[in-house]
């Protein structure tokens, strides 16, 4: 009675285009007012409170805001122009070069922002119009940057792996370890696919550089390169937490942009905070209400018949466990956002894993690798509408082009689940 109350009020809802924290927050009030039928009102919601205060209050949850807020800086600094210049000095000259840095530059860019939606909004104004003018149709070209945005999530610092460590209770510096050869993986196929791709299409290439002008490009961007190198250095260095990573990378942006480079003004703090805030402020409200599901599906019992269910399936096998997460996972991808899906999801996995002797560093990598696909994944891709913005397409056009991209991600995320040594290799 209760799983049918909270599974049927949030699918009407998000098919009449609720919000999804919405969704999630009203389809557990509804379940918890017929749990608590019969006692008063102000009783059944008493808990709320100190549900949503304990969910949103963890000590790891604070790098969030610090990490979107050096990513906010970065992008107002000019980074990305920078990061584009020095790939483009690189690679332009070949055929196919200015997908290369689209790719390139979004993986880079990935270690700062922290973010899909973030790194497709600061890269695509500029690479979507490179690439349409290099012979790229302009959807496949959208729909490469949607895609190569999503690795934001995979490389470190990655907000979405801070959500999992905080929720499965694991290591999140291990997680940052993790990341970065699947992410790197995922940009090659990214990178093979467009230039696949490519090959049917008469493209322009960029002039040669010079060793003069790569150096002066290389030293144009340095500061920006360094700023992943401070953040992932320190926390595997021992020098700092996450968190403190996180407070780092935010000072350490705001001096570059307003001291080295200049390119950001006083007066422009209150709106980067004010951008800070807002986005923080998403993320903490789809947390609370997805706290509430979770809540609601562990006094339903429903969390532990699920996971009962799942070890009956699996039969112990690791393979089929994998196979049901990854379906589960790239289906829940195309409606639901990561952080909500991570909320609702990982209560019910981990348990399995454990009980099967699955790493539990792994499986985060593999249901981050599979909440990034879903980011470009119609027909509720973040990034895809972000891209149909930039590139001003249509999502019915870009669906098509972004295809051959979902099927090379789907292969690498096949490696990434089979060959655990991927994401465990320079794990401590």
């Amino acid at each position: 009675m209760i799983a049918a109350i909270l599974f049927i009020v949030f699918a009407v809802l998000l098919i009449l285009g609720t919000p999804i924290a919405v969704c999630l927050g009203f389809s557990s009030l509804a379940a918890m007012i017929v749990q608590g039928a019969g006692r008063p009102l102000e009783t059944i919601m008493s808990s709320l409170p100190r549900l949503v205060s304990s969910s949103t209050s963890k000590f790891v949850l604070l790098s969030i805001p610090f990490f979107i807020l050096s990513g906010v800086i970065m992008e107002k600094a000019q980074i990305s122009a920078k990061l584009i210049r020095l790939a483009e000095a690189m690679v332009g000259h070949i055929k196919g070069g200015v997908a290369m840095v689209c790719v390139i530059v979004s993986c880079f860019f990935a270690a700062i922002s922290g973010s899909g939606p973030a790194t497709v909004a600061a890269l695509g104004l500029i690479m979507v119009p490179a690439m349409i003018k290099s012979g790229y149709s302009p959807a496949f070209s959208a729909a490469l940057m949607a895609a190569s945005g999503a690795i934001g999530v995979i490389i470190p610092p990655s907000i979405t792996f801070v959500v999992y460590g905080s929720i499965a209770d694991t290591s999140i510096s291990d997680l940052f370890i993790a990341g970065v050869v699947p992410g790197l993986i995922m940009g090659a196929a990214l990178l093979l696919t467009a230039l696949l791709i490519g090959r049917k299409t008469e493209l322009k290439t960029l002039p040669k550089a010079s060793g003069k002008e790569r150096l002066a490009a290389f030293k144009d961007a340095f500061w920006g390169l360094l700023m992943p190198v401070i953040i992932l250095g320190g926390i595997y260095g021992g020098i700092f937490t996450p968190t403190e990573a996180a407070a780092v990378a935010a000072v350490y942006g705001l001096f570059v942009g307003l001291v080295i480079y200049k390119t950001v003004k006083l007066k422009q703090l209150y709106a980067i905070l004010i951008d800070t805030v807002s986005t923080t402020a998403t993320i903490m409200f789809i947390t609370a209400a997805a706290t509430l599901f979770a809540y609601v599906l562990t006094r339903a019992r429903l969390d532990v018949a699920i996971s009962s269910a799942l070890v009956n399936i699996t039969g112990g096998s690791t393979i089929i466990f994998f196979l049901i997460v990854n379906i589960i996972l790239l289906i829940a991808g195309c409606f639901l956002d990561s952080t909500s899906a991570l909320y609702i999801f990982v209560p019910l996995f981990v348990p399995v894993a454990e009980a099967l002797g699955v790493n539990l560093i792994h499986l985060g990598v593999v249901m981050i690798v599979n909440l990034a696909i879903g980011l470009y994944t119609p027909p509720v891709g973040v990034n895809l509408y972000v891209a149909c913005g930039v590139g001003k397409v249509d999502l019915k056009t870009i669906s098509k082009s972004v295809i051959p991209l979902i099927v090379a991600s789907i292969v690498v995320l096949l490696i990434v689940t089979y060959i655990p040594q991927i994401s465990t290799l320079f794990v401590g």
